[in-house]
């Protein structure tokens, strides 16, 4: 079966001018000014985030639980204030600082700023030899100094992606236990399920943690079965949402569920750091995920989960079991569902047609494939007020035997709901370039890893019957896309409207207006732009639930952020250089959606979207240093103490 893990891919290393000298040969694509930097002085001006919005917030946002406006309290001082990630300055402690909080003699004597040491951070960064020491360097930052690290990678998030998440974090996964130094999150064990609630105590309070990333490590980023690694991708994850989408850094939790591995070079290694067994399956396993689901919820009231690179067999029915009762989230079934269809709907904006009126084929019909199914199913339905069910009636998945029907075998749940009949199709051909014959749709998916199989042939086929034929061939990395992009605009006579899995770059040709040349930028369908504005939304809402409203509404959001909205060679879906942005009108929509369904738990939100969007802005944590009050230690909070996510803190042992 055709199965495509993760949508998120590769992003290009920006080759721009350097402010400083860079001697090492190995520091090719790095640079000192990024586009990100370029692009966020252009938008500073009609930014709300901009500096004289943030000073009329805090006036009145202050009092919100989780306000990033003044000063922040800190009990600590002299060296414990300096191991301390969440309140250490480095060279940037101020004069006053430095006397308040017993740091003479412990610094050198340069105060210096936050863009002084983010610049000094990057030639570091820079002078690695390789992608992995980058990376390894980047974990080693985020250990010291969190808004130093989140500054660099907010700076350089184009340039720096791919090395923090994939593919070089699986990389990092797949030698997760010969590079270990000093473990980070939870590590349950399914052999010893009587201390899944005591370890988990141990990170905090009820009110300490907003957001969990868990997962069981079996299908990590492509790669597979990667063990107890896997708590790296809920690391990666997890400094995404604090990234992308403003979650506080110190109100998160990455958990592994270490259920044994069926990865054989693992179980002979050595080295390896999780249980030295066969992966444990069935009642059991299930048990298990009971277990943590059920402590979590006890322990963390308020916090979200992110159930992240399940393996195949359990990432949907886990996800069923669980999303109607707990405010719960994944990313391969729904992430890729919510950034494809904002695709489509894009796309149908400039071929001016309704989602309603769509057919729709899938190529690859597993976790992705029927994920994305069901999203546009489910907007279909909404849009045109029928059934899920007869809205069905308008897709068609295409797997390795062809097109799915009542008499194809070992079908599963998730996809029986689309099967054709086969006596319909009996005496018609049921591969790809016989159903785009006949079934004549507007929307074509790839999500096979079979690539070039989007040929000449089909694509024109496809072609004839449509004007503007949304083509998305998704499938990950770039040598198994179904068809290039140059290729699918070629066929298309520029007409086809495209967006991929991976990063690529712009396509000429003549087809502007008398045959003049234009440049079509194409889109890259980046999961990173729709999940961070979800959980950002679910959080500061407190929802119960993650609805299908919810998730509808985030596809909206992100949308009407298109750059093709308003300028048809640009592409169809905002890319990661705006992803903050993204994530308030997400949050904003799905809020809104929230409080329809009735699912919201936080008081006074506001209802009108122009205070929405302030209430969301002021709430999301900036990699910015905010000035340190001293406080007593009788006097000061948890957080203020820095006993927030710190193990074993008797604090928290009460």
């Amino acid at each position: 079966m055709f199965h495509v893990k993760s949508l998120i891919s590769h992003i290009p290393k920006c080759v721009l001018v350097t402010r400083f000298p860079i001697h090492s040969s190995h520091s090719r694509g790095c640079t000192a000014v990024s586009q990100r930097q370029a692009r966020q002085t252009r938008n500073m001006s009609d930014s709300k985030n901009s500096q004289d919005g943030e000073h009329q917030r805090s006036a009145k946002l202050s009092h919100l639980p989780l306000s990033t406006s003044g000063p922040l309290e800190c009990a600590l001082k002299g060296t414990v204030l300096l191991n301390h990630p969440y309140f250490n300055k480095g060279s940037a402690f101020t004069k006053e600082e430095r006397r308040d909080f017993a740091l003479h003699g412990l610094l050198p004597q340069r105060i210096q700023t936050l863009e002084q040491q983010a610049q000094r951070a990057y030639e570091q960064y820079c002078n690695q030899p390789n992608d992995l020491a980058k990376n390894t360097f980047m974990t080693s930052m985020k250990e010291q100094n969190e808004v130093l690290f989140y500054r660099l990678l907010y700076d350089h998030l184009e340039e720096m992606f791919s090395v923090v998440y994939t593919p070089t974090e699986g990389e990092a996964i797949q030698n997760y236990s010969r590079l270990f130094r000093k473990p980070e999150g939870v590590f349950l064990n399914i052999n010893d399920m009587d201390h899944v609630k005591p370890d988990l105590a141990q990170w905090g309070k009820a009110e300490d943690i907003d957001y969990i990333v868990v997962t069981d490590g079996e299908e990590i980023l492509g790669i597979g079965d990667q063990g107890c690694g896997g708590i790296l991708i809920s690391v990666a994850k997890l400094v995404l949402m604090t990234i992308c989408g403003g979650i506080h850094p110190n109100r998160v939790l990455p958990v592994v569920l270490d259920c044994g591995t069926d990865n054989e070079e693992l179980l002979k290694d050595d080295l390896y750091l999780g249980l030295r067994q066969k992966r444990t399956r069935g009642e059991k396993y299930d048990e298990f995920v009971e277990t943590f689901v059920k402590a979590a919820r006890e322990l963390y009231p308020k916090a979200y989960i992110h159930f992240e690179d399940f393996g195949l067999d359990n990432a949907r029915r886990l996800l069923e079991r669980y999303r109607p009762k707990i405010p719960c989230f994944n990313d391969d079934v729904q992430g890729t569902g919510c950034v494809t269809l904002a695709a489509i709907m894009a796309g149908l904006h400039i071929s001016k047609q309704k989602l309603s009126d769509i057919r729709l084929v899938v190529f690859g019909a597993g976790t992705a494939g029927v994920g994305i199914a069901d999203h546009v199913r489910d907007a279909i339905a909404a849009d045109a007020d029928i059934s899920p069910e007869e809205a069905g009636k308008q897709i068609w998945l295409i797997d390795k035997p062809g097109l799915l029907t009542t008499k194809s075998n070992s079908l599963v749940d998730a996809q029986k709901k689309y099967a054709k009949s086969h006596d319909d199709w009996a005496d018609k051909k049921t591969d790809l370039l016989g159903v785009i014959k006949e079934v004549k749709p507007h929307v074509l998916i790839g999500t096979s890893t079979k690539p070039k199989s989007f040929t000449e042939e089909v694509v024109r086929e496809m072609a004839k019957h449509v004007e503007r034929p949304i083509i998305l061939p998704l499938s990950n990395p770039t040598k198994l896309h179904e068809a290039m992009p140059e290729d699918l605009l070629n066929w298309t006579d520029g007409k086809a409207l495209v967006a991929t899995g991976s990063p690529f770059d712009p396509v000429k040709g003549p087809w502007g207006k008398d045959g003049k040349e234009i440049e079509i930028q194409v889109a890259e369908c980046n999961n990173s732009v729709v999940f961070p504005g979800i959980g950002l939304g679910s959080v500061l809402s407190r929802a119960n639930r993650v609805t299908d409203k919810m998730l509808m509404a985030a596809s909206k959001g992100v949308a009407e952020m298109g750059p093709a909205l308003k300028d048809n060679t640009a592409p169809l879906l905002p890319g990661v250089d705006v992803v903050r942005d993204v994530s308030v009108r997400v949050a904003r929509r799905v809020i809104l959606a929230a409080m329809e369904e009735g699912v919201v738990e936080e008081k006074d939100v506001p209802a009108k979207e122009e205070d929405l969007d302030e209430w969301i802005r002021e709430q999301m944590w900036d990699p910015k240093y905010r000035p340190l009050k001293y406080v007593e230690g009788e006097k000061a909070s948890r957080g203020a103490k820095g006993d927030l996510r710190v193990l074993g803190n008797p604090n928290d042992m009460d």
